[in-house]
């Protein structure tokens, strides 16, 4: 085989579309992605959760411009590493990957609190303590065996996760239109209620809305195997970033008309644990409102399938990172660069994170580990858009 040929064979081919980049970054964020957060974000907001999520569509649009423009500067596999390294400073743009490394390891630590809620909703005989160790334990066990999600996976995920949250909203239109009159449908109160806005209250509920879109900065990562990268990656990110911010402002509207009393899930509650798990499963109680104990059935193993194709997925994606590092010689290699002999998993570093995220899972709740994924993005986002703004404007 000739150099030439060799080259090619060892090449990303660029077999992608801008529709196979939309649907992939679709899939990362998850169409249920809004629905785990709308007791939070509404009760933080005082009734303004769709508000915060339109909001916080706006600031992610502006900041995959930025992912967009860099790799057009860029088009390769991208990530905020690479964007902020090369568009501000190394040492800036170690720091930002870390912040994104961040997101890696505290996602398998959300999704196993988030499967535990969902879990012991549906069976609260078992204490919730013992799903987190199940859970925690099966992720870490699973990846440990070299388990491979695939591509066909992700898309009957999606496709059962749509149909789920389809039947949601048709469910709440048919409560709302019968209980109030088809025109309840159309209501300003969701967006703005001049009797409990204030920017005071919705101003921390923007931040935790911004985890609706968390993952859709992955469409960057397929720069070398997109067509037309300096077009398609800057359109993908904005585009999945505009259609998930309708689509689930739409999911937490209904929802909001659906049960417009935001206070009643934490009245009677004394203790900010009782408080948290009302909270955590407000979205289940509007789906038994509107469509009975098959809605909120359904819906509950739903966001509990999401949340554990997410929790695997981020283990999986952080273990490899501590991996790439470790064999790099960034951290002790003996260490993070070991591979199982039999399933080549680098398993130290899963069982590792396995310990990590069932500690955390203990001693933290929903809510805070969504503040945390969120710091680490901001401030990845932030270096993106700062190295944007730089490349373009102030370059020399």
């Amino acid at each position: 085989m000739s150099p030439t040929a060799l080259r090619e064979e060892n090449k990303l081919h660029r077999v992608l579309s801008l529709k196979d980049l939309i649907i992939y970054g679709l899939i990362l964020i998850q169409p249920v992605a809004a629905l785990p957060l709308f007791g939070h974000a509404n009760y933080i907001s005082r009734g303004h959760a769709v508000t915060c999520i339109l909001v916080a569509m706006f600031g992610m649009i502006f900041t995959a411009i930025s992912y967009g423009r860099m790799a057009t500067l860029y088009p390769v596999a991208g990530s905020a590493y690479t964007y902020v390294s090369k568009g501000i400073n190394p040492y800036v743009g170690f720091i930002a990957g870390w912040s994104m490394f961040m997101d890696y390891v505290f996602l398998p630590i959300i999704c196993v609190i988030y499967s535990s809620i969902t879990a012991n909703h549906l069976a609260s005989f078992i204490p919730y303590h013992l799903w987190l160790i199940i859970f925690a334990a099966s992720f870490t066990l699973l990846n440990l065996k070299g388990l491979k999600i695939a591509a066909i996976t992700n898309w009957i995920l999606m496709i059962v996760m749509s149909i789920a949250v389809f039947y949601f909203m048709t469910s709440a239109v048919w409560y709302v239109s019968n209980h109030n009159g088809f025109e309840s449908l159309f209501s300003l109160h969701p967006f703005y209620n001049p009797s409990t806005f204030s920017l005071k209250s919705v101003a921390p509920a923007f931040a935790l809305a911004a985890l609706t879109y968390i993952g859709f900065d992955g469409v960057t990562t397929l720069a070398e195997e997109v067509s037309n990268p300096r077009r398609n990656v800057l359109l993908a990110a904005v585009l999945t970033c505009v259609i998930t911010g309708i689509w689930s402002g739409a999911q937490v509207y209904l929802a909001q008309l659906s049960w417009p009393d935001w206070n009643s899930f934490t009245v009677g509650l004394q203790t900010n644990a009782a408080r948290n798990n009302a909270l955590d499963t407000a979205i289940m109680n509007v789906a038994h409102r509107v469509g009975g104990l098959t809605l909120d059935v359904s819906l509950t193993i739903v966001l509990m399938l999401a949340s554990v194709g997410s929790g695997i997925t981020g283990q999986i994606g952080a273990s490899r990172l501590l991996y790439g590092m470790g064999r790099d010689g960034a951290i002790p290699r003996k260490f993070f660069a070991h591979l199982d002999k039999k399933h080549f998993t680098p398993d130290y570093n899963i069982m590792m994170i396995g310990m990590i995220t069932l500690l955390s899972a203990v001693l933290l709740n929903f809510e805070e580990c969504a503040r945390l994924i969120n710091f680490g993005a901001f401030f990845a986002f932030m270096g993106v858009n700062i190295a944007s703004v730089r490349k373009h404007y102030f370059s020399v």
